[in-house]
């Protein structure tokens, strides 16, 4: 009967499984906390200095190294040698091995580190609850992110065609007492760039105006910059003076939802002027207008016929000078402007616009369609690129999750960090 040859490892080291260890001895600890196992290495070691790999043994000392929990808490001892190099000629007379799950000056195993990160980011549970789970401190996990965050592929290495560009608020909202004895109130906004090809997160920079975003743009290479042909944003003209300046011949378009949402709030703010002006106070449950108010703001292509119904209910009742009907026609052509099909579809839905704002004469619809003309360069670039800040706001979803899960970061750049490898993981997923 033949039988294979070659080194088996025993049944020890196969179940406890570190690679190119050995188990030499595992005993259970005193009131059931867990067991001490002890290993040694199975390869003879090369001199760090000159190579040649060593065979005769200097010492021995005992090491203590974290390693991820195997049926339950383990604590790890390392039968670490010290060797006698071979090599007459070299400079280094003895030298302490090290291995590929134990690098020179570690306390802690590879496969550790790595199973923290993957914890981390795969479940997105916190930092601590991970360093709880796996008997480390927070340090330790912390650190092994940091270090995973620099391998990631440069910004500069990514192919970026189209770019979208929006703000999350990275903390709550905070007051501050001045000198005056007043009140400061302070907002911490972060900004949010992604590759709305991969959806990938390519920076997190603080605050949400053109310093903040030109800067982080000034640090890209000049090819990076070249290839970057849509950049999609919300109507902010910090962020449109930033692309100016750094991507002057990359094109601009605006995102959709937040034109509509600029649509819906002139509806609002015509709606709350005239309940003050008509009954002197906010609106109630027992006026139509308000009752409804949310009826307002949905497109006119969803409404159901009882919709329709309220709705014109509402405008007989509670809209004497037809003030609110005329906005609520305009916000709806806004709408079919940015629905448009082509160019010229989108011109003409513009000069009906324009004509609709002319008669009703509010100041807040002629805001509305001012916003309209001085961002038509970049409504002509939605129409025709259809570019959105969607998967932008996609991530800022999954930025939220990751404030949630860590309970408030105080420090950014472990912000940040979290959520480039979070970003990195979904994106090779």
């Amino acid at each position: 009967m033949c039988q294979p040859t070659g080194l088996q490892r025993d049944a020890a080291s196969t179940i406890f499984n570190l690679p190119n260890y050995r188990v030499i001895n595992a005993v259970d600890l005193p009131d059931d906390v867990g067991r001490r196992v002890t290993v040694e290495s199975v390869d003879d070691p090369a001199c760090p200095a000159c190579g040649v790999i060593a065979t005769k043994v200097h010492s021995r000392r005992l090491q203590r190294i974290r390693d991820v929990p195997v049926a339950g808490a383990v604590k790890v001892f390392w039968v670490k040698r010290r060797w006698f190099c071979a090599e007459e000629l070299c400079s280094r007379a003895t030298f302490a091995e090290s291995t590929e799950q134990v690098p020179r000056f570690a306390r802690s195993t590879t496969r550790l580190k790595e199973q923290v990160v993957a914890t981390v980011i795969g479940s997105g549970r916190a930092v601590s609850e991970v360093a709880r789970a796996h008997h480390v401190s927070w340090w330790l996990v912390q650190t092994a992110l940091t270090r995973a965050a620099v391998v990631l592929p440069g910004v500069d290495d990514i192919s970026t065609i189209r770019l979208g560009i929006d703000e999350h608020r990275y903390r709550s909202v905070r007051w501050f007492r001045n000198p005056a004895g007043g009140w400061r109130r302070f907002e911490p906004w972060m900004s949010t760039l992604v590759d709305l090809d991969t959806s990938q997160v390519l920076g997190v920079v603080d605050g949400r105006d053109s310093a903040a975003v030109g800067t982080w743009l000034a640090q890209r290479t000049a090819a990076w910059r070249e290839r970057v042909e849509v950049v999609a944003i919300d109507p902010s003209a910090p962020f449109r003076k930033a692309l100016r300046q750094w991507l002057p011949r990359a094109a601009v378009s605006v995102d959709k939802f937040h034109m509509v949402k600029l649509g819906n709030d002139t509806v609002t703010a015509v709606r709350q002027r005239l309940l003050r002006q008509h009954h002197g106070r906010r609106g109630r449950q027992t006026d139509t207008v308000w009752a409804h108010r949310s009826l307002l703001l949905r497109g006119a292509d969803s409404l159901t016929r009882r919709g329709w119904e309220r709705l014109d209910e509402m405008f007989r009742r509670d809209d004497p000078t037809d003030e609110l009907g005329a906005v609520w026609g305009i916000k709806e052509q806004l709408r079919r402007l940015l629905n448009s099909d082509t160019l010229t579809q989108a011109w003409d839905h513009r000069m009906r616009m324009g004509h609709y704002t002319q008669i009703a004469d509010m100041p807040e619809t002629t805001k509305l369609y001012d916003t309209v003309v001085a961002w038509w360069d970049a409504i002509e670039v939605l129409i025709v690129t259809g570019a959105t800040t969607a998967k932008v706001e996609a991530a800022n979803t999954g930025i939220k999750n990751i404030k949630r899960s860590g309970r408030g970061f105080r420090n950014s750049a472990n912000y940040t960090t979290r959520i480039l490898l979070t970003s990195a993981a979904r994106n090779a997923a």
